[in-house]
């Protein structure tokens, strides 16, 4: 088991802080007065997580089969951090691949892996700039973005964030999702991010940043040169079936089908081969109850039924 080492990192300055709240009760903003009272009740300070081995990574190796190339680049990094002491913070991963390649589910399990939280956002919505910023205290209905509300409410300073169909974020003249990835994206200008809810800078500079698209067209060239870039490939045939056979033994294990096959056979592979994870589980679960309700302990290809039309779709995750 791997062990994850975590020292404590200030993602803000509880005097600033202090003096905001100051500012929110002279303007009887209770709201904001009450956010900052929450920021000082839980103070500036959080977890900064490193795993404690080179190797953390390498059960990634068969839950993502198809991420070799980004997890052997990772997997050196990481040995750099431990050689150094450092903390493991690498640039920007950008994740560029067909959709259901299994882009979200790496960075979920990536996030597993280093022994951090793990924070969605979907940039393909008008208001992705204030999903990701906040919107200024004077608008009705105002809150802060969800990466000052991963780092302020969240126990990590290095929450994998995952911004989600980047190439499909849009926005207005007064919130343009794009500008605040220039900040967040580049070390320096991270340490100093500003949520314009809290009005506050936050250190944002340890977050581990994971983007995907399905194509290049619509990113920007200068945001681009903030990121590493990995093309993912679907899954082949093999590793589509040492996927299933993953899924299937999580199925056994959570419901605790200790009289059913360990195993899958290849016809049932065969016939799984061509779906994604996602709906690999569905078609095992019901598979199962099928096995189940004959009284039989393994299943046969007429259990797992799969839809014609998603099984033309060779896809992953």
């Amino acid at each position: 088991m791997t062990i994850t080492l975590a020292r404590q990192h200030s993602v803000y300055d509880t005097k600033a802080v202090e003096s905001a709240q100051e500012r929110a009760r002279a303007m009887k903003s209770v709201e904001l007065e009450a956010f900052y009272g929450n920021m000082l009740e839980l103070g500036g300070e959080r977890f900064l997580t490193t795993p404690s081995t080179a190797d953390a990574l390498d059960p990634l190796y068969e839950d993502c089969p198809n991420f070799g190339e980004v997890l052997d680049d990772l997997s050196r990094y990481l040995g750099l951090a431990l050689a150094g002491g450092a903390s493991f913070n690498v640039m920007p991963v950008l994740l560029l691949g067909d959709p259901g390649v299994g882009k979200t589910h790496f960075g979920k399990r990536l996030a597993g892996v280093l022994g951090t939280e793990f924070e969605f956002i979907s940039m393909n919505a008008l208001s992705a700039g204030f999903v990701i910023t906040g919107s200024s205290s004077s608008w009705r209905g105002a809150k802060c973005g969800k990466v000052a509300e991963r780092l302020v409410r969240g126990r990590f300073a290095n929450p994998v964030v995952l911004l989600d169909e980047v190439e499909k974020a849009t926005g207005s003249t007064q919130s343009d999702p794009m500008a605040a990835l220039y900040q967040l994206l580049e070390p320096e200008t991270s340490r100093a991010f500003h949520d314009e809810f809290i009005d506050l800078d936050l250190d944002a500079s340890q977050v581990f940043w994971v983007l995907t698209a399905n194509s290049l067209e619509g990113i920007p060239p200068a945001l681009l040169s903030r990121m590493a870039i990995y093309e993912v490939p679907s899954p082949t045939p093999e590793q589509a079936a040492a996927i299933a056979q993953k899924v299937y033994a999580g199925l056994l294990k959570e419901l605790k089908l200790q009289q059913m096959e360990t195993g899958l056979s290849d016809s049932v592979l065969d016939k799984l081969s061509e779906i994604s994870p996602r709906e690999m589980r569905k078609a095992l679960l019901d598979g199962l109850g099928f096995a189940v309700a004959a009284g039989r302990s393994g299943l046969t290809p007429e259990d797992v039924r799969v839809k014609p039309d998603v099984c033309k779709r060779r896809i992953g995750f």
